[in-house]
């Protein structure tokens, strides 16, 4: 997994809206938010491009969501904390990466990101 990459000097893009897509045209592999429609390539890449960047946005969001989680889980104060190899091993991380990851989390906590802003640990 990649390491978070909080952008701290740039701001936030506010992406296209993702659309739920019925549960029919999802279970057809050949359709992706409807974009195997759209013929004219300039109104492709437009929509594409949205696409990406809203799921980059989403990946960012959740990556910093995951971070909160695992400093929460990780906090001293807890009587049910986990260490960073139980992190590490929930989460499919290296040792090293879950460490960071808490780290993170706890700069997130304290506001210190521009993500998420202060949030209150557990």
């Amino acid at each position: 997994m990649a390491e978070p990459t909080p952008r701290r000097n740039e701001p936030r893009l506010r992406p296209a809206p993702l659309l739920f897509e019925p549960a029919e045209a999802a279970s057809d592999p050949e359709h992706f938010f409807d974009l195997e429609s759209i013929d004219d390539p300039r109104a492709l890449l437009s929509r594409a491009t949205e696409l990406t960047l809203a799921f980059r946005a989403a990946a960012d969001r959740a990556v910093e969501f995951q971070a909160i989680a695992a400093a929460q889980l990780a906090d001293p104060r807890r009587f049910d904390r986990l260490t960073t190899a139980d992190i590490a091993e929930r989460a499919e991380w290296t040792e090293d990466y879950a460490q960071k990851m808490v780290e993170f989390g706890r700069d997130l906590m304290r506001g210190g990101g521009e993500g998420l802003g202060p949030v209150d640990p557990v």
